[in-house]
């Protein structure tokens, strides 16, 4: 077993692969299936958002801050697992997206404009 750092995305991943083996859940945990969870919990996430007004989403009680984190922590645990069952480098694969994004959206056409790219003049 390779040596992590106990703060790095390896150690959480491999203490939630560690949580699923114990438990005998990996059998369950394909990427269709932890997929499919990660858009669930997606939608749980929108729903502590959904009648806020934008004030009121950046203003968060205590108590729904907290739900949020948790939301966003199952969002993450699940994409965590979806990417070590896929053996997907999610920080590699982040910084080559964001490689993509740069050449996608140049920053001196697209600053303060918010479309998809195929709405940019070419």
């Amino acid at each position: 077993m390779k040596q992590t750092k106990p703060d790095s995305l390896d150690a959480l991943s491999e203490r939630l692969l560690d949580f699923a083996r114990a438990r005998d859940w990996e059998q369950f945990q394909s990427p269709k299936n932890l997929s499919m969870a990660l858009a669930g919990e997606a939608g749980e996430l929108l729903e502590h958002f959904q009648w806020l007004t934008e004030a009121q989403s950046a203003d968060l009680s205590p108590e729904k801050r907290r739900a949020v984190a948790h939301e966003l922590a199952d969002i993450f645990s699940y994409l965590l697992r979806l990417a070590e069952r896929l053996d997907i480098d999610l920080i590699a694969a982040t910084h080559d997206k964001i490689t993509l994004n740069e050449a996608r959206y140049p920053a001196d056409k697209v600053r303060g404009d918010a479309r998809r790219a195929a709405e940019y003049d070419t």
